[in-house]
């Protein structure tokens, strides 16, 4: 995988406390993660601080899966 993901995928592991072996693109925040609406928030903001780049509140609630997020953070930089 890239670098951008591999970034990606230990921020989401650190921040829902799990296992970055667990975290694929085509993870669910919700279903697969467990993440509930309060966790993608802080994914949402932790992603942003550390990759610098911004992402609008309606575009972070259309996040389903990691894909979603790094397809959209891709087309960012």
């Amino acid at each position: 995988m890239d670098e951008l993901f591999q970034k990606m995928q230990k921020l989401i592991a650190d921040k829902l406390e799990i296992d970055e072996l667990k975290i694929t693109l085509d993870s669910s925040f919700r279903q697969d993660l467990g993440a509930d609406s309060l966790d993608t928030y802080e994914l949402v903001y932790a992603i942003e601080e550390e990759l610098r780049v911004k992402i609008p509140d309606e575009k972070a609630n259309e996040f389903e899966t990691v894909r979603d997020a790094y397809n959209f953070i891709k087309s960012q930089q």
